[in-house]
């Protein structure tokens, strides 16, 4: 990981291989997922590759019914809907991903700081099969 070089393809290519990996200030410790190469809380340009544990709570969150066109590819329409939420990560983080295992049927019951893990999962075929990160319930 010493050659990390803190591009999306370097992100993309952690994802597919089911790693979290994003980085951390080396300077004031703030972590940043996806990872950057500058911190944007102290400016140093020292940073680190830094493996996230995957374990975080809901901040909040949307139900989607009229998604983009890949989700939509995915299987997701007004029929099919599906959450979509910003996850305080336990390292200091924050995502936005794909929010599984909470009742869509019944938005008013999803829960703010509700414990999440990280699940990887695939969608696609042959060459245009892609890794994409999730947080389950």
């Amino acid at each position: 990981m010493s050659d990390f070089d803190f591009t999306s393809a370097a992100y993309n290519a952690q994802l597919a291989e089911k790693k979290l990996i994003g980085s951390r200030c080396k300077k004031c410790g703030h972590t940043f997922l996806p990872p950057r190469a500058l911190c944007s809380h102290c400016h140093s340009s020292e940073m680190e590759p830094f493996e996230f544990s995957g374990k975080g709570k809901l901040a909040a969150y949307t139900v989607i019914y009229f998604g983009p066109t890949s989700m939509k590819n995915a299987g997701y329409d007004s029929k099919n809907p599906y959450c979509s939420g910003i996850v305080d990560l336990e390292e200091g983080a924050r995502i936005s991903a794909q929010i599984f295992g909470v009742d869509i049927a019944h938005p008013e019951a999803i829960q703010i700081d509700t414990p999440l893990s990280a699940e990887f999962f695939e969608r696609g075929e042959g060459e245009r099969k892609k890794v994409f990160l999730g947080f389950k319930a």
